[in-house]
């Protein structure tokens, strides 16, 4: 797994990047907007070889691959120099391999920068007048009609230039008014241009990836100096949490995009499906992003002397070139149902990957193994997310198989992070996915790490066995998330502590034989400093637990502790040192996501969709409004996905924490829930109904997605770890 660049391409994006920060300064942007174009930068671009970046080498190009191309993009994105770069950039390439020696000098021209090239999208033959970026100044333009690509060499009576949004040389140009030359006419060079405008959006989508990303951080930066009532304005939740969110959706169409270029890369069959994604994914979150941030600058950010106006601008105006971005939904969801496969570029080597390794898939065939064999219909029939779906006799099993726990100190054997993750989404899979296993694993570091030998012999040979599970007593009633502001007090009694108190959402209490307790133990001094932790057997005399249960079909508890005896042994780590004591399971964070779930909804409505009978005829599925639906959520899910990789491959690689784990977590918990509401109604009314198979489940996952964006630290609570972490905005919390 990588998600890093080559040391040679990190050079290469440093080289672009010193550029195009000199050159594109607030003035020359601006001049750029009255001509359209800054010829300076255009020939300083072709002179650090950008036009010839996706030439052959024996073309005299740079022989380089789609993924180099698109890093110079998301620094053109991040900058916003003027000019059609990525259609001059691809016409290089098709006069390069169609054109052949006799428009040697075109190409030349046009690596030289010394002739501006551009794209037209449709065919020119059903429409000879059309929309082309940056044809105001583009002396040739590269269509196709039919099977003929074609060179049209553009004159100045070709088109009338007009104002336009972004001012960016965007023109409608006549085409039967050009000169034209067939660069060639056969079916392959017909898929070579359809091949090149899904390089076009994945190069387009990498732009909007740096031009958003730039939008969000400007943003930020303004926000965490700009003060107002006596405060800097990053402080507002209202500012910095959809700044979060912005950046979730950036960061996520970044990712999407270099999945795409990955699939094109391996020759897998969903990759044109993904390339029309990452474009309109790229559209959608670039555009919310420029909206959020001018309105962070709030009436400033309106007028022409903040830079931001230009990336609102930007944001609209080169995806909208292709056309309705919504379109770009419905093409992938033909592409994804309908059987459209349309010409793929030949997108040349990258260094990203996010294959998980030998031994994880290992450890899912041994997972995927040991289900099969071990479990029955009356245990498949009890599974559930949540902890009622523990079944201590499969738990049992794992345990002897050893498969429980992956960690020495609990007598597993070890194995890395990827084989970890992997386990988890195995047994997810399979439907066995709740926390009983995780919260015994944390629990059981803590004793193996800071309990007494008593406490040892007595409680962790019996998790390490399988024979029991623990539970969590952090929150509490009046302190939800605020796990600092317990007020169940541990008092000293004799040898020992008594304990008085109640917990909140002590969720497999009544599963289980023992709860991790963290009490209040000292008052005077700061919250974080007076918290002492402890292991309290839940069949002590003065323990009551009580269910309260949810929509979502689970059980959780309301605890309460009166004058609860416990020996000392069983305290965890020093008295007043909870805090520390909680840190020393922090290695099993493993930023997970809600991908998994997502995609079960999906199959679910997608067996449902092709069931239920459409108004007009047919199925559901049929309907290509619908397939676009399904297909956005396909994004959620590799988005989700890729954010889980990502933060799992940080951890791995000792890369900087920039809320990777938080990211994961809170972007997938959201998707899941808007698209469990839409895939709800999408299915309506049968997804009404708990029967048994697919319309329960999407029954049951909207319900499910309500739980996710609270449990494990609500969706507000990460937008604030994003915002400080990734973006360096100030903390809004006390």
């Amino acid at each position: 797994m990588n998600f890093d660049l080559t040391e040679e391409q990190d050079m290469m994006r440093g080289s672009y990047a010193r550029l195009l920060d000199a050159k594109c300064t607030p003035e020359r942007l601006r001049a750029a907007e009255k001509t359209g174009i800054d010829a300076e930068i255009w020939a300083e671009l072709a002179d650090l070889g950008a036009f010839m970046l996706r030439v052959p080498e024996d073309r005299d190009g740079l022989g380089l691959g789609t993924f180099d191309a698109a890093i110079l993009m998301e620094e053109v994105g991040r900058t916003l120099p003027s000019g059609p770069i990525a259609e001059t950039i691809l016409a290089a390439r098709l006069v390069a391999l169609l054109g052949g020696d006799e428009h040697a000098e075109t190409l030349a021209d046009i690596v030289g920068g010394t002739s501006i090239a551009s794209l037209a999208f449709a065919d020119t033959g059903q429409k000879p007048k059309q929309f082309v970026a940056g044809g105001e100044h583009a002396k040739l333009v590269i269509g196709k009609s039919g099977t003929d690509v074609l060179l049209y060499q553009v004159g100045q009576d070709a088109f009338t230039a007009e104002p336009n949004l972004a001012s960016n040389g965007l023109v409608e140009i006549d085409l039967t008014t050009c000169t034209v030359f067939t660069l060639a006419s056969n079916t392959e060079a017909g898929q070579l241009f359809d091949a090149t405008l899904e390089e076009w959006k994945l190069l387009t989508a990498s732009a909007l990836a740096g031009l958003g990303r730039q939008a969000v951080k400007m943003a930020a930066e303004y926000a965490s100096e700009r003060k107002q009532f006596g405060q800097f304005i990053g402080q507002f939740q209202a500012i910095s949490h959809p700044l979060a969110d912005n950046l979730c959706d950036v960061d996520g169409g970044k990712l999407l995009t270099w999945k795409a270029l990955r699939a094109a890369a391996d020759g897998n069959a969903q990759a044109a499906a993904f390339c029309s994604l990452a474009l309109w994914w790229n559209a959608r979150a670039a555009g919310s992003a420029v909206s959020q941030a001018l309105q962070t600058f709030g009436g400033y950010g309106l007028t022409t002397e903040y830079d931001i106006y230009l990336y609102n601008l930007r944001a609209k105006a080169w995806p909208l070139t292709w056309g309705d971005p919504a379109q770009l939904l419905v093409e992938a969801g033909e592409r994804f149902y309908g059987g459209a496969a349309p010409a793929m570029p030949d997108v040349g080597d990258l260094p990203i990957e996010f294959d998980i390794g030998e031994e994880a898939r290992e450890m899912i065939e041994t997972i995927d193994r040991f289900m099969e064999d071990n479990v029955t219909a009356e245990m498949r029939a009890k599974f559930h997310y949540s902890w009622e779906g523990w079944v201590p006799e499969l738990h049992k099993k794992l345990a002897e198989a050893g498969l429980l726990f992956f960690n020495p100190e609990l007598g597993g054997r070890k194995i890395g992070s990827y084989a970890r993750a992997a386990v988890r989404r195995t047994l997810e899979k399979h439907g066995y996915a709740h926390p009983a296993t995780s919260v015994a694993e944390m629990v059981g570091l803590m004793i193996a790490r800071a309990g007494s030998d008593e406490l040892k012999d007595e409680v962790l040979s019996r998790i390490i066995s399988g024979d029991i599970i623990a539970s969590l007593g952090y929150s509490e009633p009046a302190a939800g998330s605020d796990v600092f502001s317990a007020q169940t007090r541990a008092t000293p009694d004799g040898n020992g502590w008594s304990i008085e108190g109640t917990k909140m959402f002590t969720s497999g209490a009544n599963l289980a034989d023992y709860v991790l307790m963290l009490t209040r133990t000292n008052s005077d001094v700061a919250k974080h400093k007076g918290l002492t932790m402890f292991i309290v057997p839940l069949k002590t005399e003065g323990v009551t637990v009580q269910p309260v249960h949810t929509f979502q079909d689970e059980r959780t508890n309301i605890t309460f502790y009166d004058n609860v005896k416990i020996p000392d042994s069983y305290r965890l780590g020093e008295i007043d040192g909870g805090t520390k004591t909680m840190s020393l399971a922090l290695e099993l964070e493993h930023g997970g996501s809600f991908a998994n779930a997502i995609r079960a909804n999906l199959e679910a409505a997608e067996e449902l969709c092709a069931l239920i009978d459409a108004p007009d005829g047919g199925k559901l599925i049929d309907d290509p409004q619908v397939r676009a639906r399904l297909a956005r959520v396909h994004a959620s899910i590799a988005i989700s996905e890729l954010f889980e990789f990502r933060a799992s491959w940080a951890s791995v690689e000792k890369k900087q924490n920039l809320a990777f784990g938080p990211m994961a977590k809170m972007f997938s918990s959201e998707r899941f829930m808007d698209d469990a509401r839409d895939l709800m109604d999408l299915t309506a009314p049968l997804s009404l109904s708990k029967r048994d198979g697919a319309a329960q489940l999407v029954n049951q996952s909207y319900r499910h997605a309500h739980g996710t964006r609270i449990y494990g630290g609500t969706s507000q609570v990460h937008r604030s770890m994003i915002a400080e972490r990734a973006l360096g905005m100030p903390r809004s919390r006390a």
